[in-house]
């Protein structure tokens, strides 16, 4: 299975755990193939440098750059083309542009812009907690 998780899905699973937090593992335990690229990395160092996260990465035990490094060993790196605007939102054509890039059967996000797109060229765009569902259901 092929995900590509958004930038809110990531800052979750780091920060307060979840059921964001097990779309993550799932990745760790190689359950599912996790792909980034260097946009959505370059979007996670913007929001992960936020102040009003500090305190949260403080209490979580890491820091902005240990967390970022994580999550590069977890995600696949993929080159991505220029996609025609679709969302109102030009960080959400960059999910959906990795996506695509990665071949992926989801994206994993709570946004409600970008959920409103499923399904997008056959990727499903669903929160964590359905992600999971399809996941489970996809290895049965």
């Amino acid at each position: 299975m092929r995900v590509v998780a958004d930038t809110n899905t990531i800052v979750s699973g780091f920060l307060w755990g979840g059921l964001p937090a097990e779309v993550l593992a799932a990745a760790a335990a190689k359950r599912v193939a996790l792909f980034s690229s260097p946009a959505l990395i370059a979007e996670l160092e913007d929001v992960l440098a936020r102040e009003k996260f500090f305190l949260r990465i403080a209490r979580v035990g890491s820091t902005a750059a240990e967390l970022i490094n994580g999550y590069r060993a977890l995600a696949q790196l993929v080159r991505t083309a220029e996609i025609a605007p679709i969302s109102r939102d030009p960080d959400d054509d960059q999910v959906l542009a990795c996506a695509l890039a990665a071949d992926a059967h989801i994206i994993v996000t709570r946004d409600r812009d970008l959920r409103s797109l499923d399904p997008f060229h056959a990727i499903r765009i669903l929160p964590a907690r359905e992600a999971l569902a399809f996941i489970a259901e996809a290895r049965r």
